[in-house]
């Protein structure tokens, strides 16, 4: 068999423009997502069970169902009710991107909600009695100490999860939008190199990947530093 990456080179602009597609739908759904996972969090380390016991059961149900569900439903599910339809949220609902950054959002939300959760469960005990005998109220002690440190310590676990969010992207194309496997669905069909087509996929991937690992690992560097075994 002989590879033909002449019709991927003629055809590179339009993984170029795939991959904009996909970080767009990454950090769109990331920013939302975290944004909506914070105070989920919150709640989810509440000793009140009418706060605890809704988040514990979003983030099962969330966990435990597959994402492209999440995602068929968002976009082909709620279009069969003529209500949804008729309201105001129809034009966004109907939109490709709009219902695959809603679905990504809601998906990587209870994930990050139970490890920033996680977090703030095992902070140490000398960060809690230091901010209460500097004499932080509760609000204080969660906005200047307890949250901020949950958050860097939860970088490693939160790098995984951005990096799987990149992947999930990919399933963006099963509901009609350009991104990268997208992309190489198109090539693939037109002039049946399907191994030519995904294999470049594959390797914009693969960059990226390693583009944002990077970018973990300098947080990490920078923000966990202290917590690094100390020459002697």
């Amino acid at each position: 068999m002989i590879l033909d990456f002449s019709v991927i080179w003629e055809n590179l602009p339009q993984f170029l423009h795939g991959v904009g597609v996909t970080l767009q739908l990454l950090f769109v759904s990331l920013a939302v997502g975290f944004v909506w996972a914070v105070p989920l969090a919150l709640m989810r380390v509440s000793g009140s069970p009418w706060l605890n016991l809704p988040v514990w059961f979003y983030t099962y149900v969330i966990r435990g169902t597959p994402m492209l569900v999440q995602l068929f439903l968002l976009y082909y599910g709620v279009a069969q009710f003529e209500a949804v339809r008729a309201s105001l949220l129809w034009p966004w609902l109907s939109d490709a991107t709009f219902c695959a950054c809603l679905a990504f959002a809601i998906n990587t939300s209870g994930y990050t909600a139970e490890i920033i959760a996680g977090c703030l469960k095992t902070t140490p005990p000398g960060e809690i009695e230091a901010a209460r005998a500097a004499g932080m109220s509760r609000l204080q002690m969660y906005r200047r100490i307890l949250l901020p440190s949950a958050l860097r310590r939860a970088l490693p676990q939160y790098s995984n999860e951005v990096v799987m969010m990149l992947h999930a992207t990919s399933m963006a194309s099963l509901v009609t939008l350009a991104d990268i496997t997208g992309v190489a669905r198109t090539i693939s069909a037109q002039y049946f190199l399907p191994f030519e087509a995904y294999l470049t996929a594959g390797a914009f991937y693969l960059v990226l990947t390693f583009l944002l690992l990077q970018l973990f690992k300098a947080a990490e560097r920078r923000w966990l530093a202290h917590l690094r075994p100390q020459r002697r």
